[in-house]
């Protein structure tokens, strides 16, 4: 790991687990501070501002500041104004951190579809069947299907809850469109986050506890991978068939291994 110099780093099952920070997640980002090694927690959530994020990091004892965070709701708004520009109109289904990223762009956000330029969907806990007519009918009449990401399902204490992804099959499978996906496992967050990181592919990795979100991610973006093996449940087959580059039980022994690899830097 000596020649990384930029880490992308998990949140939900690699930070923290529900309310219950992961031992060593705090120490691991204040070590990150102090060398100066730059970092963005990378998220597929688009439905909270990187303030909120950080304010509830911090409720578990983890400190970071909210510009060393970012969400697949500003990864959309990041790509959107690259490829399209600002001040476009669009059609949103989603919450408070989308519809923040979008006007941060001087995108128009509408409600008749017919005005609509772009269909945008992200996690909606408010959503109503008005929202999926208006949608489908303004993607079926040529406006741009852009989805944050298609996560299934969200866990809960409780079990699955509907995800993102199920909003925006509701639309594909209607209008037989496919969107834009911007989340992981494409790898526009990826490309996206590294602008804002600063650091070159070959020099950056991603670290998860999801096979098929976030190391799938880092192998389509081209940067190097790390699995912790907290969170989502992994079969040793799986891991193989994946092949990060780096395994570790846990945040906590990644930070251990990166003190590690600086100390025998400096003798």
């Amino acid at each position: 790991m000596v020649d990384i110099e930029g880490f992308l780093i998990d949140l939900d099952g690699t930070v923290y687990l529900g309310d219950t920070p992961i031992d060593g997640a705090d120490g691991f980002f204040r070590t990150l501070e102090q060398n100066e090694t730059p970092y963005l927690l990378l998220t597929n959530n688009s439905t909270q501002t990187p303030l909120k994020i950080a304010n509830r990091l911090k409720a578990m004892g983890i400190h970071v500041r909210p510009e060393h965070i970012y969400t697949s709701a500003m990864a959309t708004g990041d790509f959107l104004r690259q490829e399209y520009g600002e001040r476009r109109k669009a059609f949103v289904i989603g919450e408070e951190g989308l519809l923040e990223s979008l006007l941060s762009i001087h995108w128009q956000l509408v409600e008749n579809e017919n005005e609509a330029e772009f269909v945008i969907v992200g996690l909606d806990r408010k959503l109503t069947y008005e929202k999926l007519e208006r949608a489908s009918l303004a993607v079926q009449q040529g406006a741009k299907f852009i989805a944050c990401n298609t996560d299934s399902y969200l866990p809960t204490p409780y079990g699955f809850l509907p995800g993102s992804g199920a909003i925006v099959c509701a639309i594909e499978t209607t209008t037989g469109v496919k969107p834009k996906v911007i989340g992981k496992p494409e790898p526009i967050i990826i490309e996206e986050a590294l602008s804002r990181l600063g650091t070159p592919k070959e020099k950056t990795a991603i670290v998860g506890d999801r096979l098929e979100t976030d190391i799938e991610a880092g192998k389509r973006a081209g940067i190097k991978t790390i699995l912790v093996l907290t969170g989502a449940k992994k079969e040793e087959g799986e891991i193989k068939k994946y092949n990060p580059n780096y395994v570790f039980k846990d945040i906590g022994e990644l930070w251990r291994d990166f003190l590690k690899q600086r100390k025998n830097l400096l003798f």
